[in-house]
């Protein structure tokens, strides 16, 4: 007679997947059990509060996207503020608007009009392209020619080869060209980062979701899965995995590489430091990818000046190593390859469903994450 298991589903990883399908799981009626490796709910959208301010402990997140039922479904959790991502680039104390728009080609070049800024990106980009003409080469080899493709030297010498170069621990020239197919240029004095219809940040943090998400559902944290697997693999009937898909297969093929991103926090006496949550330096020299300054994503005119400290993180990214955090998947060729194997070997599962950026090692903005779930079957 087959023991009578304790949960529906053990859901391993309380990250926006595992919260969102104990969301769902629950609404269906099942008993679920979210476990976590961490003291805290809510994986790398958890916020701590420091100062007042909601400080974003794993890194920016910003909500986008452009279906109405995702945004209808997380403002049912909890009301999202207006915040509009607006990132700026200082290189070498100069700031560039992010996207590129006329806001940036007029730091760039001192253009006024559209028609002077198309016109500087279409000699930049000629030129890039008779470059090529001139080594033999029909189709990009890399991300730099790629990038002098689509956007020229000047932005990208200043704008992108330093940034890049920091976030992947390699030089562009070995970088492969899929990785900026696409780069946002726009020909309007327009600052807004994303393209999509809804954007912003829950009122009152991100734990806020994570907290209404798993509202009725059993949590453990500082709880490791691998420490005993077979009494975890043992209290449910089926398993949502958001872990490393390599680590639940034991490394059987080896290890996928990631990258990982090191948070240096600081408390400051002034109620404003850069006048914006996000700042990326761009040039190599600084080690660090980018400024965030916490309070602008929930504060705004006046309500900045109210708390009379703030709070800062500089990012620096770096390869992931046994122990660290894994961030981002490194999506080149012989990962992509390892991963297949273990997919394989995923798609045999009867009863484990794996889920998230680390299990099925891509990168996921949150949105599609909530979205990919809302469309599962809950068995």
């Amino acid at each position: 007679m087959e023991n009578v298991k304790t949960y529906d589903y053990l859901i391993v990883g309380a990250g926006l997947f595992g919260c969102t399908f104990a969301y769902k799981a629950r609404q269906a009626g099942k008993r679920c059990l979210v476990i976590d490796k961490l003291p805290h709910l809510g994986g790398n959208i958890y916020c701590e509060d420091v100062e007042g301010i909601h400080v974003h402990k794993y890194g920016a997140h910003i909500f986008h996207t452009n279906s109405r039922e995702v945004w209808q479904f997380v403002n049912s959790i909890v009301e999202f503020n207006r915040y509009t991502n607006s990132p700026v680039a200082n290189y070498e104390g100069r700031l560039y608007n992010l996207p590129f728009n006329m806001n940036t080609f007029y730091q760039m070049w001192g253009v006024t009009t559209p028609e002077e800024a198309q016109r500087k990106i279409d000699e930049q980009r000629q030129e890039a392209v008779e470059s090529m003409r001139r080594a033999g080469v029909a189709e990009p080899r890399n991300l730099e020619e790629q990038a002098l493709l689509l956007i020229g030297r000047d932005v990208y010498e200043r704008l992108i080869k330093g940034y890049t170069e920091k976030q992947w621990g390699r030089p562009c020239t070995e970088l492969p060209a899929f990785i900026i197919k696409r780069l946002p240029v726009r020909l309007v004095f327009d600052n807004n980062y994303f393209n999509d219809r809804y954007q912003g940040i829950p009122i009152g943090g991100y734990n806020r979701l994570t907290e209404g998400l798993l509202e009725g559902v059993d949590t453990q944290t500082d709880v490791d899965f691998f420490s005993d697997r077979e009494h975890w693999m043992g209290m449910a009937r089926r398993v949502v995995f958001t872990g490393k898909i390599d680590e639940f297969y034991n490394y059987c093929f080896g290890n996928l590489e990631y990258r990982t991103v090191r948070f240096e926090q600081e408390t400051l006496d002034t109620p404003n430091y850069q006048g914006n949550a996000v700042v990326n330096y761009t040039e190599a020299r600084v080690p660090y990818t980018r400024i965030i300054e916490h309070k602008h994503f929930e504060m705004f005119g006046q309500q900045v000046y109210d708390v009379p400290r703030t709070v800062i993180s500089r990012e620096y990214s770096t390869e992931w190593k046994p122990g660290m955090e894994p961030y981002y998947p490194v999506n080149n060729d012989r990962n992509n390859r390892l991963y297949e194997q273990y997919q394989a070997l995923a798609l045999q599962e009867k009863n484990v469903i794996f889920g998230g950026r680390l299990a099925e090692y891509k990168y996921y903005d949150m949105a599609p994450i909530v979205e990919k779930v809302l469309g599962m079957e809950i068995l």
